[in-house]
């Protein structure tokens, strides 16, 4: 059966994240719907990463098989047709070989956080970041978090529920960086081979400890030392997050 996969962009606030569940809708569940009114087909999409609820992508992987072969602009043209008016875009469709897996070919997945450091409220950025209203030392952010680079046991910065075999994961990068420091828009972009359950805003609310001054860089790498989630410091809101991409062998090769 032919293999598409998918690239999408999708704004989390509506949805209890991209897994089909029972208590609400689910961009999983939305993409799957509309693969049924393009092609009456019922298929089960697999995706590189499984975001939370509330959280976006900038162009998160997917894959779903169809029994005809269609062209990949086709299918992706019709997947937004169906998708319609729900806030979820197939940016590209492309065939694959059989093996390909959104999930398990993947390679490093990549993530931002987005804050604003403003005293006013959001507007056109409501759901979008995560608004504080002291000034953040970026600087120091960045620094602070470069102890979390590298194979560690991540226990502090694991969700209670993390379903995972093991708390041992290895951060590849983590930065620190204005989007725009006029506006006081700062980006925290992580990447690693995987991730473990809330890993990421579990970090950003750490980091932000040290951005507003509260904890130093020796707090946090202490936090991470102690091993015990309950070092951590606030879990960040899900809307200041950002699945940014997954990489694969094959885009390296074309």
């Amino acid at each position: 059966m032919p293999r598409y996969r998918l690239t999408i962009e999708y704004d989390g606030t509506p949805y209890v994240g991209w897994q089909r569940q029972d208590n609400g809708p689910s961009v999983q569940g939305a993409l799957e719907k509309a693969v049924k009114a393009f092609c009456g087909e019922q298929v089960t999409a697999a995706a590189a990463g499984r975001t939370d609820a509330g959280v976006h992508a900038l162009a998160m992987t997917a894959h779903i098989e169809l029994s005809k072969d269609w062209d990949g602009d086709v299918v992706g043209d019709a997947l937004n047709y169906h998708l319609k008016p729900a806030p979820i875009a197939i940016l590209k469709s492309e065939k694959m070989a059989d093996d390909f897996h959104a999930r398990f070919s993947a390679t490093a997945r990549h993530y931002c956080y987005r804050f604003v450091s403003r005293r006013a409220p959001l507007t056109l950025e409501t759901g979008r970041a995560w608004r504080l209203p002291q000034k953040l030392d970026v600087e120091a952010m960045h620094d602070a978090g470069q102890a979390l680079v590298g194979r560690h046991d991540f226990t502090t910065f694991r969700a209670a529920q993390c379903q995972a075999k093991s708390p041992v994961k290895t951060l590849s990068a983590i930065a620190c960086e204005y989007e725009d420091k006029s506006q006081g828009r700062v980006a925290l972009r992580v990447s690693a081979p995987s991730f473990l359950h809330n890993q990421v805003r579990s970090i950003a609310g750490s980091l932000a400890q040290v951005g507003i001054g509260r904890w130093t860089a020796d707090d946090l790498a202490a936090a991470l030392k102690a091993a015990d989630r309950a070092a951590c410091g606030p879990v960040a809101p899900a809307y200041g997050l950002y699945f940014v991409r997954a990489d694969y062998p094959q885009d390296k090769l074309s």
